[in-house]
């Protein structure tokens, strides 16, 4: 738990990961100078978190209409700062216009306005999403169904999913967004990525090999005021 207040809280509903090893050379290029790639094994890998957001609001005020539930896919890699592990985001997509209008400003993270869909029957869930003109043209579709009860996770599962912050860069200057929540409590999945298109940059095959996959049904999260890493 940090000291200082934090600012905003949400929920994680039906949070799929799904990760990929890729060539650490692949990615280098294409995170900021400053960071250095964190990797497992001599690797980098590339994240997907998909998940359904819900209770979104400011500390000392209620949900408020319009922005407190929406879907969210985030594309990541790892990297450390200054001796900490996080998270270089390549794109942070949801299906809620407001959402990026609000988290946009300025360039300070790079949200994006896709159309997210995603359906459950019993233990198979269905997430996709759809290509949007040229700002944001890639899709992504998988079927996939939980299999296990809660595992215990080892250090490889805990490195890929016990993430607490998240560097982002405007022209002039680098912060850190810290977030704070309990530990994850994973299940294993199996299923099947009908289409992947997600991180066209990276000059790799990764979207076709089959992905280390992992469930948790919730997760409730505090974030804090960015800090001024320069």
């Amino acid at each position: 738990m940090l000291k200082r207040p934090w600012l905003m809280t949400q929920q994680w509903h039906d949070v799929l990961f799904l990760h990929w090893p890729v060539s650490p050379e692949l990615v280098r290029q294409h995170i900021p100078a400053e960071m250095e790639l964190d990797l497992y094994n001599n690797m980098a890998w590339i994240g997907f978190v998909y998940f359904k957001v819900k209770g979104n609001r400011p500390r000392f005020i209620p949900p408020i209409p319009g922005v407190q539930a929406y879907l969210e896919l985030n594309v990541r890699t790892y990297v450390t700062y200054k001796g900490r592990q996080g998270i270089h985001a390549f794109s942070l997509d949801v299906n809620n216009s407001l959402i990026v209008k609000l988290t946009t400003f300025g360039d300070f993270l790079p949200y994006r306005h896709a159309k997210l869909a995603l359906k459950r029957q019993k233990k198979k869930f269905t997430y996709s999403r759809l290509g949007e003109g040229n700002s944001a043209p890639e899709t992504f579709s998988t079927t996939f169904e939980v299999v296990s009860k809660t595992i215990e996770s080892n250090q490889f599962e805990q490195w890929l999913t016990e993430r607490y912050h998240l560097w982002t860069q405007t022209k002039d200057h680098l912060f850190r967004l810290d977030t704070c929540h309990s530990p994850w409590m994973l299940q294993q999945v199996t299923g099947t990525i009908h289409e992947n298109t997600m991180a066209p940059f990276l000059q790799s095959n990764f979207q076709t090999e089959s992905p280390v996959a992992h469930y948790s049904k919730m997760k409730k999260a505090r974030f804090y005021t960015p800090v001024k890493e320069y």
